[in-house]
């Protein structure tokens, strides 16, 4: 019984690199697009680069601790600056009433 269920469980690992294709990569504990700063402070090491890489750091865990990824965060922005009014056509576009006679 134990060999059948050990059996079952080694199927069951062998599936798991599916379930998890879709998962964000991650550095460390952050996504990995928080690490990009990190490369450009490699190669131009300043103390400006070494702020942007932190502030970039802190932006990420402020987010991750909202719950939000970063494309999920950055339509989340968009939609703020836009606001709630988005009309689907600019007004020069717009069909107007046409009387034909």
């Amino acid at each position: 019984m134990a060999i059948k269920e050990e059996i079952e469980n080694i199927q069951e690992m062998q599936n798991w690199h599916w379930r998890n294709s879709m998962r964000p990569v991650r550095f460390f504990s952050f996504d990995a697009r928080a690490a990009i700063p990190y490369v450009f402070l490699l190669l131009y090491a300043r103390l400006i680069t070494l702020i942007i890489c932190i502030v970039v750091t802190i932006i990420f865990a402020l987010l991750e601790r909202r719950g939000l990824t970063v494309p999920s965060a950055m339509r989340k922005f968009r939609s703020w600056l836009v606001g709630p009014k988005r009309p689907a056509w600019i007004t020069i576009r717009r069909r107007r009433m046409v009387d034909y006679k």
